[in-house]
């Protein structure tokens, strides 16, 4: 054979490889961000993670929003005793834990069990709230660093701290009522918002709505994620508008799962 004919065929051979190589890779989905971290009944929104390489980033990164060592500070129950409460909510409060050391809250800071703190879908992060038990009467004022609950019928998740000190923690659950004394931003105005949608059985039915929601809302962020035993989507409409994600979360019914409105700042 000669020389010339082994360097034609063998450069003929690399480029049909090349070629087989390339469509093979652009039917393989693109590598995930690590996701938030899922907790047993519900799945908290951590602080905001990547998209995949293969979507452009519509939104920026959420900053840390940082609390006093342990939730709460002297001088925070020195103004909850100085003012009136300027939002109330009544409902179901339950307590998590995180599943690993290290695992961050929604605000950016690691989640601390000990302190007192808690999940809330949409109050501004850092909030300060008084937390009462309608059924023992007990109480204590908390920060919110995390979001959740993401359980139908339940306002409110709490640290194993925050969850004994209002007398939720023996229980599981209780009716509590939420009394917001300050907030660092507005509640009803503003804010950077999104839906989460969960849980699905399969992760196929996740990529299934993620695929739908990209085509229906072009130029949101929009992923799905494992969580505990299930998977979960979440999309961040463009701008991260709450009108936008309002009616989203009101008008998507999935097949399986349930779409949560939750702020994210």
């Amino acid at each position: 054979m000669k020389p010339q004919f082994c360097f034609v065929l063998a450069a003929m051979l690399l480029f049909v490889a090349g070629c087989q190589h390339q469509e093979r890779t652009a039917q393989l989905p693109q590598p995930q961000a690590a996701p938030p971290t899922a907790y047993p009944q519900q799945t908290h929104v951590a602080a905001e993670q990547a998209p995949s390489q293969a979507q452009p980033r519509s939104v920026d990164k959420i900053p840390v929003t940082p609390v006093p060592p342990g939730g709460v500070s002297a001088d925070d129950l020195a103004f909850v005793a100085s003012h009136k409460p300027i939002a109330t909510q009544v409902g179901f409060a339950t307590w998590y834990t995180a599943p690993y050391k290290g695992r961050k809250a929604a605000n950016g800071e690691v989640f601390d069990k000990s302190a007192l703190t808690a999940a809330h879908r949409t109050l501004p992060m850092g909030s300060l709230i008084v937390v009462t038990n309608l059924e023992t009467r007990q109480s204590s004022a908390m920060r919110i660093t995390d979001r959740g609950p993401f359980v139908t019928a339940r306002i409110l998740d709490m640290t194993p701290a925050a969850a004994k000190a209002t007398g939720v923690y023996g229980k599981g659950m209780s009716q509590v009522r939420v009394d917001v004394y300050q907030t660092p931003k507005p509640i009803k105005t503003g804010g950077r918002w999104c839906v989460q949608i969960g849980a699905f059985r399969t992760e196929t039915l996740a990529i299934h709505l993620k695929e739908e929601l990209l085509r229906t809302y072009a130029g949101s962020n929009v992923i799905e994620f494992p969580g505990e035993n299930s998977y979960w989507v979440r999309i961040r409409p463009q701008g991260d508008d709450r009108e936008m994600a309002e009616h989203i979360a009101h008008h998507l019914h999935p097949v399986e799962g349930e779409a949560f409105l939750t702020r994210l700042d």
